[in-house]
């Protein structure tokens, strides 16, 4: 086929804002390890929508193409363009992607954690006015910088899964994998409501766990938790959680907390529902301000506290590995809505924002 020299994408021009419908340029040549890719797939995230709604921001960070969970087929390649497992990657392939890294700064040579690069790049964190312009899933093609972890996808695993795989799967994997995941037949709290404590539910119940309480809102997320395999749901709105969960767990508490809602009030929440000697990981507590917990409670309780910060390419593969291992496990696609085109995701974002759907799916190919 032709290699086209633009693309259609939706841009983020103005928090809270409809995206624009607009062209963008693409590079005339591929850089040494880059792809063009025609996406096929990008599902939303809710870093998506807290940087559409201005909860997430920077300045100088707009305009932007939102969208960093897709996968598409490649168009182009430049020379010695290969994933992540040392596969040569050629037009035709299915590939995803995820952040870039440098490679070369003390977090990626010595700390050897892709997550700790001073230089990691996400696309959607590429300004959408200068080159590379078009890198994140919001796009008809995307341009796959040489840096980004990239991996060849299985036929066995849809494009929504894989693309869930980008972000959501993957952080959710590694902050089981950073906690020391789940001893079978013990008691798991996940805070949080969304596809990531959604997802978490479903994985601490197919990891053994005895009992897995899911806490969030509204009800309808809170009725697909079950369908996820959480024993019982707390509201958040239904009163004092912290006493419901007690009550809940025989009034030991969680042996694991996980939180991936954010909200101001979760720290003193997840330490206060934790069994003696629990273990809490952070996940979802992103927002730039500071969230109060009792660390009278921590020493007392004798607490394990660890954070876990997105995740990197072994993540995004174990990821993809899952769903294949799983994949008639669960109903994961009980998780995505009806795909829409890019003139639909602005209305998308919107209805995630309002909490009416739990991931939005986008298909550029789509009117």
């Amino acid at each position: 086929m032709t290699v086209p020299t633009a693309t259609r994408a939706a841009v983020l021009t103005e928090h809270g804002a409809p995206l624009e419908l607009t062209e963008l340029p693409l590079p005339a040549a591929l850089d040494p390890g880059a792809a063009l890719v025609r996406v096929s797939c990008a599902t939303l995230c809710g870093t998506d929508v807290e940087i559409w709604s201005g909860k997430m921001s920077f300045p100088g960070m707009l305009p932007m193409v939102l969208g960093h969970e897709m996968t598409g087929e490649v168009v182009a390649t430049g020379p010695d363009t290969r994933d992540a497992l040392g596969r040569e990657i050629r037009p035709g392939a299915r590939i995803g992607w995820s952040e870039s890294t440098c490679g070369e700064c003390y977090g990626c040579t010595v700390l050897r954690e892709p997550v700790a690069c001073s230089k990691r790049g996400y696309g959607f964190l590429q300004r959408s006015d200068v080159a590379p312009f078009a890198t994140a899933g919001l796009c008809e093609y995307a341009y796959v910088v040489p840096g980004a972890a990239k991996l060849l996808l299985p036929d066995e695993v849809p494009d929504t899964w894989a693309a869930m795989a980008g972000c959501a799967a993957k952080t959710v994997l590694r902050a089981f994998d950073r906690v020391g995941g789940v001893r079978p037949g013990s008691r798991v709290v996940v805070q949080g409501s969304g596809a990531l404590g959604l997802f978490a539910t479903a994985v601490a119940r197919l990891a053994g766990a005895g009992t897995v309480i899911t806490v969030g809102a509204p009800a309808s997320r809170l009725a697909l938790a079950a369908e996820f395999g959480a024993d019982a749901t707390v509201d958040v709105g239904s009163g004092n959680i912290v006493e419901r969960v007690t009550e809940l767990t025989g009034g030991h508490g969680g042996d694991l907390v996980l939180d991936f809602a954010g909200a101001p009030s979760i720290g003193q929440e997840a330490v206060g529902m934790a069994a003696q000697r629990g273990r809490v990981v952070v996940v979802g507590s992103t927002g730039p301000e500071p969230t109060p917990v009792p660390l009278g409670t921590v020493m007392g309780k004798e607490l394990t506290v660890v954070g876990s910060l997105n995740g990197d390419i072994a993540d995004y593969h174990h990821a993809i590995e899952f769903f294949g291992s799983f994949g008639a496990r669960m109903p994961w696609d009980r998780l995505f809505g009806t795909p829409v085109g890019l003139s639909g995701a602005s209305e998308r974002i919107e209805a995630m924002h309002r909490l009416d759907e739990t991931k939005a799916v986008v298909d550029p190919r789509l009117p």
